[in-house]
This record gives structure tokens, sequence and C-alpha cells, in this order.
């Protein structure tokens, strides 16, 4: 109940990218029931059947994927001050968010059956004169739990991913166990006892011995106590306050200077590995390519998976070396702040980056660069051609927003201090050019080198 009211009171943004989540679920159980149905109605090739439903598992993980960018979006399942107290804890926000995205993936996969059944003429009589007819079976019985379970795979894959995604961590790393030796005989060392009373006894809490018991709570009181025994002024000497520092803005503790990713030899290395297993696929006399569905077309979808997964590791690296490279040579203030967002949101803008250069590269390389006769794209072609593609392209501007959300106290606190708007706008135009001067190119080279093996 709280999940659909939080559902219904959502903001326009809010509602639309569930709605297009809606959307690209309802595409994707249409797709399986098109594998369904096909199957129904060429029981002679059980192999073409299979490899069709391998196909829509591309348009389900980029289904999946869309969602759980939705699902970090959201300003209603966000951690606030206070929510703790009434029940509303990391794990049940977890919770509210998997089962909203549940009922939007839900949704579409309802949508998705009603179309089918509609154009199957179970419904209302057979539309458009019995067009779908041909790969819809309609003159075969829909099993419908067989059915069932193809739409409820995207309803439980999105959960289960929202789930495991926003799952509570614990921030606290866990201290290293140093091992120590003591006397002969002895394993490690125990700490030295305390007698009774020494815990009141002057200066015992400012000289207390680094492994006794409460060593760790007496270190606040002797860095307190030390000022005020060494100042020249004694107790009357200013000593800063926590409270003075956090109404200043003051940060205790400086965060620890993020690392650059370390996916990008590893992306190289499977792009390599994608490029090889589609150059070996292309041996064939003709090249099979994306919209065929023989059995050796399954050689090319793993080459292309492969390939994708390679720009994803490694796309988070690239995102990373643009904004270093945006920095060097004496930089200013608008590319010193584009460069350090880059590096900053190279994990968050990098990966769904990957994902939209891989689709881009296959795109490109089947309808510009493929030499052979010219592919046919039926309307399940399309239909999983659009899903993936807007998919991709709308997790890269929800990715987009959630860096932006995560900015908003750095953004206002730059306007505060006097900072033009304009050179924010600036900033970020400089930083989308620095990733379409390094993606683009990238994407054609991918595009190239895959459709070489098609070529010939």
């Amino acid at each position: 109940m709280l999940a659909l009211r939080l559902t219904r009171a959502a903001r326009p943004a809010v509602q639309l990218r569930r709605l297009l989540v809606a959307a690209a679920s309802g595409g994707t159980g249409f797709l399986l029931l098109g594998a369904l149905g096909y199957a129904l109605g060429h029981p002679q090739t059980p192999g073409a059947a299979v490899l069709r439903l391998v196909w829509c598992l591309v348009p389900l993980a980029a289904t999946v994927y869309f969602a759980l960018a939705v699902a970090r979006t959201d300003p209603g399942t966000r951690p606030r001050q206070g929510l703790s107290a009434v029940g509303l804890g990391p794990a049940q926000l977890m919770a509210i968010s998997a089962l909203t995205t549940a009922l939007s993936a839900a949704l579409g996969s309802m949508l998705a059956l009603l179309v089918f059944l509609h154009l199957r003429g179970d419904l209302t009589g057979m539309p458009f004169d019995g067009a779908p007819a041909q790969f819809l079976a309609a003159d075969q019985p829909l099993p419908l739990p067989a059915a069932l379970t193809l739409l409820a795979l995207v309803p439980v894959f999105a959960s289960t991913t929202v789930a495991v995604a926003l799952r509570p961590r614990d921030p606290r790393r866990p201290a290293k166990a140093t091992r120590a030796f003591g006397h002969f005989g002895a394993y490690g060392h125990s700490a030295p006892r305390e007698t009774f009373g020494a815990y009141g006894r002057f200066g015992a809490r400012l000289l207390a011995p680094a492994g006794s018991r409460g060593a760790a709570g007496r270190t606040e009181t002797a860095q307190q106590a030390l000022p005020e025994a060494t100042s020249p002024g004694g107790a009357d000497s200013e000593v800063p306050d926590q409270d003075d520092a956090d109404q200043a803005g003051i940060p205790a503790t400086l965060p620890p200077p993020r690392e650059a990713p370390v996916g990008l030899p590893w992306g190289i290395a499977t792009i390599a590995a994608g490029l090889a297993v589609q150059a070996y696929a292309g041996r064939t006399t003709p090249a099979p390519d994306l919209t065929d569905l023989p059995v050796e077309a399954f050689t090319v979808l793993v080459g292309w998976v492969l390939t994708a997964l390679g720009l994803v590791l490694a796309s988070p690296g690239l995102t990373h070396l643009c904004g270093r490279v945006l920095q060097s040579v004496r930089p200013g203030a608008l590319r010193l702040l584009a460069g350090r967002v880059l590096m900053a949101e190279a994990t968050r803008i990098g990966r769904p980056l990957g994902v939209v250069c891989a689709v881009a590269s296959a795109a490109y390389a089947l309808t510009v660069l493929y030499d052979g006769p010219a592919p046919s794209f039926g309307p399940l072609t399309t239909l999983g051609a659009l899903v993936v593609t807007g998919s991709t392209v709308a997790t890269l501007l929800t990715a987009a927003t959630e860096a932006r959300q995560c900015r908003a106290d750095t953004i206002a606190a730059l306007l505060r201090l006097g900072a033009p708007a304009a050179m924010l706008r600036g900033a970020a135009a400089l930083r989308a050019a620095a990733l379409l001067a390094v993606f683009g190119p990238l994407t054609l080279v991918i595009a190239n080198l895959a459709a070489l093996p098609m070529a010939h």
C-alpha cells in the first residue's frame, strides 16, 4: 500500500520514467511471446525457436538495466533523516523500491499480453486482415502457463536486480587484524590489565597504553585535554569546538580520494576477444548477420555480447581519462570544473555510455557498413531494436539526471559563492563535447572492425 501511495504521489518526471519502464517491459514481453508463438507455429525447427528466445535476452538485459537506473533516481525511496524512527529504514526503502519496479514492469507485461491476444484474434477477432497470424501462431491454442512464465521474467529480474543493487551496506570498513607474537609458547599477546583505580589516577587517560581496554575511547579525551594542558592560556585559551565546525560547514575529516577505475585493460582485452569471435563467425559464406536466425548466428551474438561487455568495462576508465586530459596544461576554472566532475562521475556515467556505444556500433555496422544482401527487418526485429536503443539511451539520460542530483549541493554552493550559471552550463557542454570526441570515433572504429568479417 505504501509503494502504491508513493507511486501515485510522485512528480511528473518520476512518473514519466516509470511509464518508460512499463513501455520497455511491454516491448520485451511481446518479444518473448513472439518467440513462444514462433515455437508453436514451427514445431519442426526447435533450434531456431530456442535461438529466438536467446535473442530476447538482449532487450531483457536492456530493460532491467533501465529499471535499475530509474530506481536509483527515485526520490521517494531515498533515505532521509527521521524515516528510521517510523519504520522506514534502508532495508524497508529498498523493498519499496523493488516493489515499485515490479509494479511498473508487471503493468507493461500485462499490456503486452493484451496486445498479443488482440493480434492473435483471441479477444475481438483477427485484426489487420490476419497479417500477424504467420508469426503469432493464431491457429494454435496458447499455453497460458508458458505465457505467464515468460511475462514474469521481466518483473522478477528487474525487482531482484534493484533489491541486490540497492541493498543496505555497512559504510564502515572492517579493521585489518594484525597478528602479533609474544613470548615463547604464547599465541599473540594480551593487553596489560589495569588495576583497581587506575582509570582515576592523574594523567592515566592521557598516557593510556595502546592495547589497554578503553584506549580507543580515551584517545579523544586526550586530544581534547592536551591543548588545554600545553597552551599558555590554560583553560581560557580558545579551542575550536566540533559544534562550531559543524555550524561553519567544515568537515571534521576529509573524504578519501577516489581511485581511478581499474577496468580499462580488462575492457580492452574483452573487446579484442569479442572482435575475434565475430571474425571467427565471419568465416562462413555468406557471413551471418544480426537479423538472420540460423544456428551460426549464435556465434555473432556471443561476439557482440563480449564486445559490449568490454565497452562497459573500459568506458569508466576512458571517462576518467577524459577528465584528466581536460585538467592538463594549466587549466582554468571552466576546464578544472568540467574535468573534476568527469573524474568523480566516471563510473556512474561511463557504464551507460559504454552500453550506448555498443548499441550504436551494432546498428551502424548492420545498416551502413554491411556489404552483403540487404537485411530484412521484420516487425519483431524492429520492435527489438527500438526496445534496446530506447532503453540504453534512456538509461544514459537517467544516469545523467542521477549525477546532477548527487551534485545538487555542490552546484548550490558554487552559486552562493558567485559562480555564474553560464559557467556551469559551459562546463556541462565541455564535458559533453569531450565525451563525444572520445566515444564517437571509438564507436566508428568498433563498427568498422566488426563489419570487416561480414564484408568478406
